[in-house]
């Protein structure tokens, strides 16, 4: 069979594997049953379904036909380093890395470090924009991470805090 979209093949090969990965992974941790779940059952289904739908995806990029062939173009390399190095970022602020006396910086931080580093992905860069989006990432974060599901995670620096 010929590969008729290149896009869909790729893609769906690329949930094949993470579902598959996902799969593997919980098949480690109790799974439980559908009344009782343990804490693997939510991974293994997710993985399952993701291979599933991956499958479906490849079937569909090789039977149905289109316009160009969809093929795969240049990879994107900026928007590839700016949006790892913000979730790379977002870690390390996070919790920071004692063993280098980098301190927790927290939630509030780590989330405006993470909004203005990924938006210099993008073609264009608006600040005001950014530090809106950013003020309300960090105060739905708050509210959610901390206010509602009480999550012990720091929130402002430690040298803030004490």
């Amino acid at each position: 069979m010929n590969i008729k979209s290149q896009k869909d093949f790729f893609s769906g090969l690329m949930f094949m594997a993470v579902g598959v990965a996902f799969a593997w992974g919980a098949s480690t941790y109790n799974v439980g049953t559908g009344a009782r779940m343990g804490p693997g059952y939510f991974p293994l289904m997710l993985g399952v379904l993701l291979a599933i739908l991956g499958a479906a995806i490849v079937f569909e990029s090789m039977v149905v036909e289109t316009e160009d062939g969809e093929k795969i173009g240049k990879w994107a390399w900026k928007p590839l380093f700016f949006i790892i190095s913000a979730n790379l970022v977002f870690g390390l602020m996070l919790g920071g890395l004692p063993n280098l006396g980098i301190p927790a910086m927290g939630l509030i931080a780590g989330i405006y470090a993470l909004t203005f580093i990924a938006s210099l992905a993008g073609e264009e860069f608006n600040l005001k924009a950014v530090v809106i989006l950013a003020t309300v990432l960090a105060i739905m974060s708050y509210l959610a991470f901390i206010v509602l599901l009480k999550l012990q995670f720091p929130v402002w620096p430690t040298f803030i805090t004490g």
